[in-house]
């Protein structure tokens, strides 16, 4: 299995694991998806070889998971709904509210996240909007057609995916890749526990889409 010229896209939907290894090495699977291991490992100063090798173990270690790629478009569909369209409504709301808190509390500090309360705000804004959009008009359109016929929706939707990938940045720089300092209170680390959990579950969502759902080849 020649690991290094492949797609993180593809790799992540062929060897099961492979997208912990990602996030453990912050390297973008979902809205950069398309760029090799080879040249993703160089943009981030990683040895490309030791990762392929680590990926070949998981291949070869054969885990089990569901390979998206194998189930009817409608079970993908009522999947990202139920697992990541839900999941998002109530992670974002809990975030906004601990963040409010925290700066509430602890706004004199120097190393306060200020500001990420109203980020997070805009970015519940913006996914609420994008989720909207699927759910009402592009997921219909995909139960009953092929992705190779809703080209135009999924365009717009690909530029959103980046979008949110953009903000994941910047989350990311906002709580200082989400490390609280060691005398945070619990509510600070719960929000940076969260913050992480919601990046990981954005990329596996973002993911999901642009490489199995939006693929031409995706089963009817």
């Amino acid at each position: 299995m020649n690991l290094l010229d492949r797609s993180l896209g593809q790799i992540a939907c062929d060897i099961p694991g492979a997208t912990a290894l990602f996030h453990r090495h912050k390297l973008d699977f979902c809205c950069g998806g398309g760029r090799s291991l080879r040249e993703a490992a160089e943009r981030r100063r990683l040895n490309a070889e030791e990762l392929a090798d680590a990926l070949q173990q998981l291949a070869d270690s054969n885990q089990g998971g569901t390979d998206w790629r194998e189930v009817s478009r409608e079970r993908l569909i009522d999947h990202i709904l139920q697992r990541y369209h839900e999941r998002h409504r109530e992670q974002l709301p809990e975030l906004i509210r601990l963040a409010r808190r925290v700066e509430q509390v602890h706004g004199d500090r120097a190393d306060c996240p200020l500001g990420l309360a109203d980020f997070l705000a805009a970015m519940l804004q913006e996914l609420e909007s994008h989720m909207q959009k699927e759910e009402q008009i592009l997921f219909p359109m995909l139960r009953q057609v092929g992705p190779g016929q809703v080209s135009g929706p999924i365009t717009v939707m690909r530029s959103e995916h980046d979008q949110h990938g953009e903000a994941l940045d910047e989350l990311e720089r906002l709580t200082h890749d989400f490390t609280p300092p060691t005398d945070a209170c619990n509510t600070w680390r719960a929000l940076f526990a969260g913050a992480a959990q919601l990046k990981q579950d954005l990329m596996q969502h973002i993911h999901l889409e642009n490489n199995v759902l939006f693929v031409a080849n995706a089963q009817a």
